[in-house]
Order: C-alpha cells, then structure tokens, then sequence
C-alpha cells in the first residue's frame, strides 16, 4: 500500500495531475485494515472509491483524461481482457477501453499466472483494445514505467 502512494501517487501529485482512487472490494478492504484510505483521501483531496455509488448520488471523482491500474494482479487482467466488470474500479476500466480515454495497465503477477496458457490472449486481447500494456520478460516492470506510459499516453 505503502509501494502505490510513494511509488505512484506522490509523483503523480509532483508532476501536477489530479489523481483519483478507485479500488477493488479486496484492495479497498486491505488499504482500509492499513489505515491507508484517509491518508490517500487527504493527500488526493478525492474519496478513495471501493464500491459503486447508488444511480441518485453525485459522481466522486471528476472525468479522467486517462485510467492507470497499477498493480494489476492476474485475475484483474483477465477481466479487463473478458470485459467483466464486476465492481466500480472493472467497471470504469473495462468501459474505457476501446474509447478515446487511454488506459495503461501495469501487470503485477507471478511467474506461474504468468505461464498460464489463457495470459498471453488476455494481453493479446488488451492490446487490441488499445491498452497501453507495460509488461516485459520480467512479470515486473517498474512502476515508474506505468507514470512514463501515462505521460506518453496523453501527450
């Protein structure tokens, strides 16, 4: 948790971008237990979403200019590749893709999940979709690489 702030959100703040949260049920509920949602919310001085919002509330977070998902863990990218949008952060990713807002996703997977015969159609299947995909021999890339896409992605 500690890795997205300093690795991700700080810098992101530094080069002037807005930047807003919006996690999975699982994440939400890790970030939470660590006592990280508040201080991400002060810092962005935007709700860290983890679960959608009722038809009659305001949307939280302002339009995107583009989506990073950084960490993607395996399961999230076979979803994005099958359009399973099966909670608010799936939702607004599996939407963009294929539109005019570009999204860059920073796969953080094992080895194994790595050499799972159905990952290379899913990463197939993203980049067809327009996806900005950071991943190399390695499973893991740098995190910096992921600011870098997004800075290139909306140039």
């Amino acid at each position: 948790m500690l890795d997205v702030r300093e690795r991700v959100v700080v810098p992101a703040l530094a080069a002037g971008w807005r930047v807003a949260i919006t996690l999975t049920p699982n994440a939400f509920t890790w970030f939470e237990a660590a006592g990280a949602v508040e201080p991400l919310r002060e810092l962005t001085g935007l709700p860290v979403r983890g679960a959608s919002r009722l038809p009659t509330e305001p949307r939280p977070h302002p339009v995107v200019d583009c989506y990073l998902w950084a960490p993607a863990s395996a399961n999230s990218v076979a979803k994005l590749a099958l359009g399973l949008g099966d909670n608010q952060a799936l939702t607004t990713v599996t939407e963009a893709i294929g539109s005019d807002t570009p999204v860059v996703v920073l796969p953080q997977v094992s080895p194994a999940s790595a050499r799972h015969p159905a990952w290379d159609g899913h990463l197939a299947t993203l980049r067809a979709g327009g996806v900005e995909l950071l991943h190399g021999e390695g499973v893991d890339l740098p995190w910096e690489s992921a600011l870098e896409a997004v800075e290139r992605v909306t140039r």
